[in-house]
């Protein structure tokens, strides 16, 4: 089979690739991928050590698509020569996370150097392994602490890719120089609304697909869902009913839809949060802490305003509020921390209002969640500084991330 990555840089020449000589190693990983999409290999039974099962397929299925569109990206962007990257890579979705930061920039950037997270350093470095040995790549790893990475790698790079919590970003962009760029890859709150006119169903369907993702380890599941009170009841039935359904096992079962929390401290986070809110529970959160399990858990609110604080989930939480004014709605979800921490929203039914309020400050779905717009080739994210970033050390850009197009975008010529 004949990759969409060949056809792609078939169509026109390569000159707008800077290196455009290691598509051919690009081609070799996307091959690859592509047999484990038909039988399960190494690949998937690693990630399946940190994911489930369909969370593993799902993660193989987006690295396959960003690899097919890496020419055209390229291409389109046109980021030129970038001579060095330090990549601080996420706790999660290594593989497709790989792809993104590492494998696609190489078609630009000619050295890189990256550092696992902490959690996965030993799955991320298996990882490394065992595609490096196909693709052969100027792409290095290393396992030294973060202050030794920052010292002695990010402080030389051109470019520096952080992905994780806005604090420790922070931390990190003080120690760099004006004209480097650097890249913060966060998390946001994802508000689910589910307005007066909307299908209950497909709300509830899709709602479920994407907290339950990965047993809701995913930086897109939605910390917050906010329900019409005329749909509330239902909402609430429909979802509880859709939760009793689901299958608990171990990861690599295609059949389990969650399994153990593999994040510690994801478990003891929510732990806290659910014991604070333990009048609120009106379905599960039963934890069993020697097997790390956490059934998914419904929490009832009293209501959302520009003051509610709304921690980051990394566990099958489901926070429900209720709303009457959707109005006031569009006015909280775009004040405050809510601003701040602006990625994406799903609005389910016809609120054209709201959805334009929404779209001033993030990317927004209709009627789909964010899974739909999971685009690895094109700029994704809000306009929240704790949610997504891009500096010079000068000026300071909260908007929708994309490697290439930070570099074409923001880097200034005489530093490529």
């Amino acid at each position: 089979m004949t990759s969409a990555l060949v056809r792609s840089a078939d169509r026109t020449a390569t000159s707008d690739i800077p290196y455009a000589d290691r598509l051919q190693a690009l081609r070799t990983v996307r091959d690859l991928l592509a047999e484990e999409m038909v039988e399960p290999g190494p690949v998937h039974r690693l990630l399946c050590e940190i994911s489930t099962h369909r969370a593993a397929s799902y993660e193989i299925e987006a690295a396959l698509s960003t690899l097919d569109g890496a020419a055209d990206e390229v291409r389109s962007y046109r980021p030129g020569r970038v001579p060095s990257a330090a990549v601080f890579m996420p706790s999660n979705v290594i593989l497709y996370s790989y792809v993104l930061y590492l494998l696609v920039p190489s078609l630009y950037v000619e050295q890189i150097v990256f550092r696992p997270s902490s959690q996965v350093r030993d799955q991320t470095s298996r990882l490394h392994e065992l595609l490096a040995r196909h693709h052969r790549l100027p792409v290095r790893l290393t396992t030294s602490s973060q202050r030794g990475f920052v010292n002695e790698h990010a402080r030389s790079a051109t470019a520096v890719v952080f992905t994780g919590a806005f604090h420790n970003a922070e931390r990190i962009r003080a120690q760099l120089s004006t004209g480097q760029l650097f890249l913060h890859l966060g998390a946001g709150v994802n508000p689910f609304v589910v307005t007066a006119g909307a299908d209950l169903h497909r709300a509830v369907d899709d709602a479920v697909e994407i907290r339950m993702l990965n047993a809701g380890q995913d930086c897109l599941g939605p910390d917050l869902f906010c329900v019409h009170e005329s749909l509330l009841p239902g909402f609430l039935d429909a979802l509880t009913t859709r939760l009793k359904g689901l299958q608990y096992g171990p990861y690599d079962d295609p059949g389990t839809d969650y399994g153990p929390l593999y994040y510690e401290s994801a478990l003891e986070d929510t732990a806290v949060f659910l014991a604070r809110n333990r009048a609120s529970i009106v379905h599960g959160g039963t934890i069993d802490f020697s097997s790390r399990r956490l059934d998914p858990v419904v929490v009832l609110g009293d209501g959302v305003s520009p003051r509610t604080h709304v921690p980051e989930f990394f566990a099958p939480v489901f926070n429900v509020v209720g709303y009457d004014d959707p109005d006031e709605l569009a006015a909280t979800l775009t004040t405050g921390p809510f601003t701040e921490r602006a990625l994406g929203a799903s609005v389910y039914g016809d609120d054209r209002h709201l959805t334009a309020t929404l779209r001033r400050r993030t990317t927004v779905t209709v009627d789909c969640s964010l899974l739909s717009v999971d685009d690895g080739n094109a700029p994704f994210g809000g306009y929240g500084r704790q949610a997504n970033y891009i500096t010079d050390g000068e000026m300071l850009w909260a908007e929708p991330v994309l490697f290439s197009k930070a570099v074409a975008d923001h880097l200034p010529e005489d530093a490529r």
